[in-house]
């Protein structure tokens, strides 16, 4: 049992749930909790590590045989440890550390029918996270994340997406309104959801093609909106101003694959 914060096996985890640039480096992401953990295994991915306590391994011993069963390397560790390594208030002393997806062939070309959510600088993993979730469970084709997105692969982001993270294709396009002013040249349907001079999202008719949301506070660029064949907004008769941006998204996906 390791007991040492100075173990490097230790400073590595502890590395990877705080680092972005340390998880791009290593190829490498993390995943906390009995069900995310398994979740990955049950997608198809073999953790490269399994770090657990021994309270865990007894109280969750079906899950801990299925995880370890797969798991290139385990690593049992006190539960002062476990704390130093993950990021949840309640830790339930199941840590995954598995090896970030390929990156899927990016879509320059997308299929009639096919549905797309493009998100442009959200910061908020909580979220992201939530978006992925949403995206995975209404069908939609993929996600395109702007460069200036938070990490898909940060631990906020795996956990709130419900194991979304391990099966949804997900894109980064450093240039989104470039990508996008690409992808509408193509004759490829492009949206911006914006309140500004913009249709009704329940009257518009949908064929597939890109759905384009912006920044928790700023919405979508004027380079991406100007780069859309097309400009809607929701609805709202309330007062609020705006809706959040996970929220926004799911209403955005559904009204795009409800009139698909």
């Amino acid at each position: 049992m390791i007991t040492s914060k100075d173990n490097e096996t230790v400073k590595h985890c502890a590395k990877l749930v705080k680092s972005a640039s340390y998880r791009k480096e290593n190829s490498l992401f993390c995943a906390e909790g009995v069900r995310i953990c398994r979740d990955g295994v049950v997608s198809g991915f073999a953790p490269e590590l399994f770090v657990y306590t021994p309270s865990a391994k007894d109280k969750y011993s079906e899950d801990f045989e299925f995880i370890s069963a797969s798991s290139k390397k385990l690593c049992e560790v006190s539960n002062d440890i476990f704390c130093r390594i993950g990021d949840t208030k309640s830790p339930q002393g199941f840590f995954c550390v598995f090896n970030m997806l390929d990156k899927p062939r990016f879509p320059y070309r997308i299929n009639k029918g096919e549905c797309y959510l493009g998100c442009e600088c959200i910061q908020d993993p909580s979220n992201l996270g939530t978006i992925l979730r949403t995206a995975e469970a209404l069908g939609i084709s993929g996600v395109i994340l702007s460069g200036d997105c938070c990490d898909a692969f940060s631990p906020k982001v795996v956990r709130g997406s419900m194991g979304a993270v391990f099966r949804m294709p997900v894109y980064t396009a450093d240039n989104m309104s470039g990508y996008i002013r690409s992808l509408s040249e193509s004759g490829v349907d492009t949206y911006a959801s914006t309140p500004r001079d913009a249709e009704d999202i329940t009257t518009v008719s949908f064929n597939g093609g890109v759905m384009l949301i912006g920044n928790e506070g700023n919405g979508l660029t004027d380079e991406t909106i100007e780069a859309c064949t097309k400009k809607v907004m929701i609805p709202m008769r309330g007062r609020a101003e705006s809706l959040n941006a996970a929220a926004a998204a799911s209403l955005l996906m559904w009204e795009m694959l409800r009139s698909d």
